[in-house]
C-alpha cells in the first residue's frame, strides 16, 4: 500500500484520469491489479484443495458470490479491515453463534426501530435520519441476500419453513414506522426518494408477509408444525399484523390524498381483526405445547415480546382513531401478558447465561 505500486494502484482505483495526469500507465496498473488479485486466488485454491485432500466445485455457487460481495460492501470497499468486519457480521451468527442466535445479522431492523424512538424521544432529527438511512439500506441489502440464498438453493425443505426466515423480507414494513414521520425533515428529490422507499419497503414487506402466511399455514396444515424452540416463532406473524397498518397510516399521512386514510383505517381495523385471532390461536398453541413438554426454554422466547409490541402499538393507533373502548380494552390486556412474558424470558435468560445453559446447543 506504502509502495509506488500500491499508490498507483490506489490513485487508479479513487481517479484514473487524475492518475493518468501523473503518468500512471492506467492499463498497466489495471493489468497488474488483476494479476495479483488472480495469483492470491490461485494460491488460495490451491491451499483449499490441499487442505480438502480433493477438489468439489459444489460450495462454488452464484450465492457464495454474492455473500461475498455483500460482505464487502457492508463493511467497506475502501479497506481491508472493513472487509473483514463485513465478513463477519454477514457470516458471524452462524460461524460463532449457537442456533438461536443465527438470526442476528436481521437485527438491522433494530435500526429503523431506534431512528423511531429517537425522532419521538429526543430533539436530536440528524441521528434519527442517520439510523434510517442505514437503516434503510443494510434491510434492503439482507432481503435480497437472505432470500436469494433461500430461492437459489434447493437446502431448504418444508419442515424449514417458519416466520423466522422472512425476518429481513418482512421487515421492509418497518421503514415507514420512522421513515414516514422523517418526511417533514425532508425537502425535494431527497424526499421524493424517501417516500419512494417507504413505498418499496412496505410494498414488498406487505406482499412477502402474504407469501410467508401462506406457507406456514401451508405447513400446519399438511406437514409436520413448528414445535420445541421454535414454538415460539408462531407469535411472530403478530409483528407484520401489527406494523403493516401502522406503516400504511404513517404512509397516508404524507400523502395529499385525505379519502385514502378513511380506506386506510378500514384496512387497520381488518388487519387488527386478524391479528386478535391469531393471538387466541397463538395462545393456545403455546399452552398446548407447553403441556406436551414442547416449550424448553432458549432463547427463541424473545419471539414472544417484539410481535405483541407491535399488536399492542397498533391497538392504541386503532383505538385513537375509532374512539373504541374495547380496541384499547384489547390492547391493554396485551400490554399486560406482554409485561409477563418479557419479565419472565428475561429472568429465565439471566439464569442460562449465570449457569452457562444458554450457550449450549439445543437437541
Amino acid at each position: 500500500r506504502h509502495s509506488r505500486t500500491g499508490r498507483a494502484l490506489l490513485a487508479v482505483r479513487d481517479n484514473e484520469r487524475g492518475a493518468a495526469s501523473y503518468s500512471i500507465p492506467v492499463v498497466r496498473a489495471k493489468l497488474t491489479a488483476f494479476a495479483l488479485s488472480g495469483f492470491l486466488a490461485a494460491v488460495a485454491g490451491c491451499l483449499l484443495v490441499h487442505v480438502n485432500r480433493g477438489y468439489d466445485e459444489g460450495p462454488f455457487v452464484a450465492a457464495e458470490s454474492l455473500g461475498i460481495f455483500t460482505a464487502a460492501v457492508v463493511g467497506g470497499l475502501g479497506s481491508l479491515a472493513g472487509a473483514i468486519l463485513g465478513a463477519l457480521y454477514l457470516n458471524g451468527g452462524k460461524w460463532f453463534l449457537p442456533a438461536p442466535w443465527n438470526l442476528l445479522p436481521s437485527a438491522v431492523g433494530v435500526l429503523l426501530v431506534l431512528a423511531a424512538q429517537w425522532q419521538a424521544f429526543t430533539p436530536w432529527v440528524g441521528v434519527a435520519l442517520s439510523l434510517w438511512w442505514l437503516g434503510v439500506i443494510l434491510h434492503f441489502v439482507f432481503s435480497f441476500v437472505v432470500l436469494f440464498f433461500m430461492f437459489s438453493g434447493e437446502h431448504v425443505a418444508v419442515d424449514h419453513v417458519t416466520p423466522a426466515n422472512f425476518i429481513p423480507a418482512v421487515g421492509l414494513v418497518v421503514i415507514p414506522l420512522a421513515g414516514a414521520p422523517l418526511l417533514a425533515q425532508m425537502s425535494g428529490m431527497t424526499r421524493e426518494i424517501a417516500l419512494l422507499l417507504n413505498a418499496v419497503g412496505l410494498g414488498a414487506g406487505s406482499m412477502m408477509y402474504v407469501a410467508l402466511l401462506g406457507m406456514t399455514l401451508s405447513r400446519k396444515y399438511l406437514h409436520k408444525p413448528a414445535q420445541g424452540i421454535l414454538t415460539p416463532t408462531v407469535w411472530i406473524h403478530l409483528a407484520p399484523l401489527g406494523v403493516i397498518p401502522v406503516s400504511l397510516m404513517n404512509l397516508l399521512e404524507q400523502l395529499p390524498f385525505p379519502a385514502a386514510r378513511e380506506v386506510g383505517v378500514v384496512v387497520m381495523l381488518m388487519l387488527w381483526g386478524f391479528a386478535v385471532w391469531w393471538l387466541v390461536m397463538a395462545s393456545l398453541l403455546t399452552l398446548a405445547a407447553r403441556s406436551a413438554g414442547q416449550l424448553p426454554f432458549a432463547l427463541s422466547w424473545w419471539g414472544f415480546t417484539f410481535p405483541l409490541g407491535a399488536f399492542v402499538g397498533a391497538s392504541i393507533r386503532l383505538a385513537a382513531l375509532l374512539a373504541w373502548e374495547s380496541v384499547l380494552f384489547i390492547g391493554v390486556a396485551a400490554w399486560v401478558l406482554l409485561c409477563a412474558l418479557w419479565l419472565i424470558t428475561l429472568s429465565k435468560t439471566l439464569r442460562g447465561v449465570v449457569s452457562g445453559a444458554i450457550f449450549k446447543a439445543h437437541p
